[in-house]
């Protein structure tokens, strides 16, 4: 579920759509097709403008939701009522404070819009406008007597809304009038959390700015700075790594941040987690996440063996971070209870530079996993990728061998012979076509 569940205004447009013209079918059609100028003469007429639609909504809100400023007034001139009247869901103030303007916002201010209002689910209007207005009318709500921590069925506060949409003014503003910047919704998130949801980069730091607490973990066990690095904050996890965060904890993927890091391919975080003492060698541990298939394709249980960074890195063919590894401690030599090592995790990465660093680490091209299976075999395996062609030929010039057999006895020219157009063009230009399998 959205952290803002503002799937509503969906819903409403929705409504509004499948209307029909009411009773008032001239006016309803000038004010949907935004016509000012045959609306104004429509208006010369006696008409009640607070008269529901069949979705209970109102022209005004029509107007509204077509953010015509000049419709707006024009009806709200004429005895609209700026609180609307029916369904509160699609009010001329909700729907207003979705879109933010501050023009439209403003004019039904000054008609007295009702700010007490609240949806079924609690949303009020200083939530929605918190989420999108500009602080001017956020601060004109509050000055209002809008309520500044006014919480709706989940627990969520205009502070929340705010910190979601990244609206830096209005978390300072409503930090400013007293909202608890600690509060926490119904799911246990606290602001700093929504903000980091936010992608907006200023928005977490300018809640720690007014108090949040950076070493609150939520009810999940996700840490703040592991949020920060679900969300490709690294600028935010480095300022908590700086500030003091556990380094070995696990986050749901079962990672420390080293491995999340290494995983991410952020060399400046990798070395910040170094010198700040993080283990090189760490493994990764249980996930929390629960991976499921097709009965058809395995009946075994899903097991991931622990992994170091280093060979995470390498199956990513992250080379610098590799080398950052390297230099702060990660022991190239270890291997995978199947034999796999950095050099055979490289392989199948893709790409040149992991490959070609993995070989000054492990510089044996024949080493071979527990089922025999050579960084060739891998290579040949995963056929494809740009540098396919120039990782063949570095194994080829390294001495790697094309007639060792795996358990299945297959050896690299065989794979090559059945292999794809590409990995086996890319075979062939390293090792030779007279190399290639034969049937």
């Amino acid at each position: 579920m959205s952290l803002l569940r503002a799937s509503y205004l969906l819903g409403a447009l929705i409504v509004l759509a499948q209307t029909s013209v009411a009773a008032e079918p001239d006016l309803a059609h000038a004010v949907r097709a935004g016509d000012v100028s045959l609306t104004r003469t429509l208006l010369q007429h006696h008409v009640n403008l607070n008269e529901p639609l069949a979705d209970g909504s109102t022209l005004l809100a029509w107007a509204v939701e077509s953010q015509n400023g000049e419709m707006v007034r024009l009806l709200l001139d004429h005895g609209a009522k700026a609180s609307g009247v029916g369904d509160v869901s699609v009010a001329p103030l909700f729907m207003a404070c979705q879109y933010g303007d501050p023009a439209i916002l403003t004019l039904l201010l000054e008609k007295h819009a009702d700010l007490k209002a609240t949806r079924p689910d609690n949303i009020t209007p200083l939530s929605v406008c918190a989420g999108n207005a500009p602080a001017t009318i956020v601060e004109r709500m509050i000055a209002a007597g809008a309520e500044v921590d006014r919480a709706d069925d989940t627990g969520q506060t205009p502070l929340m809304w705010a910190a979601a949409k990244g609206r830096i003014d209005n978390i300072r503003l409503l930090a400013a009038h007293g909202a608890q910047v600690n509060r926490k919704s119904a799911g246990g998130f606290s602001p700093l959390f929504f903000a980091l949801k936010s992608h907006v980069p200023d928005a977490p730091v300018a809640l720690l700015e007014v108090g949040a607490d950076p070493a609150y973990v939520a009810p999940d066990g996700t840490s703040v700075v592991q949020m920060a690095m679900y969300q490709k904050d690294y600028a935010f996890a480095a300022r908590m790594i700086e500030r003091g965060a556990d380094l070995s904890a696990f986050d749901r993927n079962g990672n420390q941040l080293l491995h999340a890091a290494a995983l991410a391919d952020q060399p400046s975080l990798v070395a910040l987690l170094l010198t700040k003492g993080a283990n090189a060698n760490a493994l990764t541990g249980t996930s929390k996440v629960k991976m499921r298939f097709e009965v058809n394709f395995t009946s075994a249980k899903y097991e991931v063996p622990p992994k170091p960074p280093l060979l995470l890195a390498a199956e990513a063919g992250h080379a610098r971070v590799m080398q950052l590894l390297v230099d702060g401690g990660a022991d190239p030599q270890l291997r995978l209870p199947d034999g796999t090592n950095i050099l055979l995790a490289a392989a199948a990465s893709g790409k040149l530079d992991a490959l070609r660093l993995a070989l000054q680490l492990v510089p044996d091209p024949n080493t071979a996993t527990k089922d025999g299976d050579t960084p060739l075999h891998v290579l040949l395996s995963a056929g494809a990728g740009a540098e396919l062609a120039p990782m063949m030929k570095l194994l080829a010039a390294r001495g790697a061998r094309t007639d060792l057999k795996n358990r299945a006895g297959q050896t690299a020219a065989d794979i090559a012979r059945d292999a794809q157009t590409d990995a086996k063009l890319a075979y062939e230009s390293a090792f030779g076509a007279d190399r290639v399998g034969k049937l």
